[in-house]
């Protein structure tokens, strides 16, 4: 997939005036976008509702950006996967401080590097496919979700020996 070209924004008009503003909504899709086992799914449309204002120090965008996410379940190895919706509030400067700020390249914004790190920082670090998803079996490896196995449940680690006599009831 090639690079959405409607990312980069010409924002002459806004630079030559503060306090001026303009509304932004766009659909698109990037590729390669995860975070451990979770990712953006490959043909989600990503959605990006802002306002772009010309401040003293550059170019604030706030809005938001919302799409959808996919991965193993944690507990089972199933599909998993939801919606993320992230509030943006962020700032785009001619002498960017890294980590903090964004570049304004001239009278081009480029807002995909943006866009990225919100979506990636978002993604869940241990997806699950609902709540009460059961797992797999630590012993016998079937999905408890599904069937039931006959394993052990209980415990027999030496390292919580010490414990033991605190039992509370």
């Amino acid at each position: 997939m090639t690079k959405p070209t409607n990312l980069r924004l010409q924002i002459g008009d806004l630079l030559k005036r503060f306090g001026a503003q303009r509304e932004v909504e766009l659909a698109f899709n990037l590729d390669e976008l995860s975070a451990g086992t979770a990712s953006v799914a490959p043909d989600a449309v990503i959605q990006l509702t802002a306002q772009l204002e010309r401040i003293s120090e550059g170019v604030v965008v706030r809005g938001s950006v919302t799409s959808a996410w996919m991965a193993p379940c944690a507990r089972c190895l199933c599909d998993a996967g939801g919606d993320i919706a992230v509030l943006i509030s962020e700032l785009y400067e001619a002498d960017p401080v890294v980590g903090e700020t964004y570049a304004l390249e001239g009278e081009f914004l480029d807002l995909e590097p943006m866009i990225r790190d919100a979506l990636v920082l978002e993604l869940p670090t241990r997806p699950i496919c609902r709540p009460e998803c059961a797992g797999l079996c630590a012993q016998c490896g079937i999905d408890r979700n599904t069937e039931t196995c006959s394993c052990e449940t209980e415990s027999n680690d030496p390292r919580w020996a010490a414990l033991q006599s605190f039992n509370v009831q």
